[in-house]
């Protein structure tokens, strides 16, 4: 089949010939550059995908991160309010249990007071 392709070229001058053959062999050089390039750039397609999927996965992750933190920070306001009604009532409960001593004491005083006069 090269034959039927070669065919046309008879009976050119070879300054003509040499021509064409440079125009062939630019023609094959910029075809394979094409391929190159489309190669590069197949490849570079694929690594933007890549990346995109990256990013698209780190805001994923990102949002995921935020929502639990949202959620961390509902739990430690809720546990930092349960503290403060505990130490509240802690207070409280001292406060009585102080006074009760105190009333204890005071009732301590006035059976000792008494015994006294009872003795007398």
């Amino acid at each position: 089949m090269s034959w039927a392709v070669e065919e046309w070229k008879e009976g050119l001058s070879p300054r003509v010939l040499q021509k064409i053959h440079e125009l062939e062999s630019q023609v094959d050089r910029l075809k394979k550059e094409r391929q190159q390039r489309q190669f590069q750039l197949e490849s570079l397609e694929a690594a933007l995908q890549k990346q995109k999927q990256k990013v698209e996965n780190e805001k994923n992750e990102a949002a995921t991160l935020k929502r639990e933190n949202q959620s961390l920070m509902e739990l430690c306001d809720s546990l930092e309010k349960a503290k403060q009604k505990i130490s509240h009532d802690l207070q409280v409960k001292e406060s009585q249990v102080n006074i009760q001593s105190g009333q204890l004491n005071s009732s301590k005083k006035d059976i000792e007071r008494l015994e006294q006069e009872l003795k007398r």
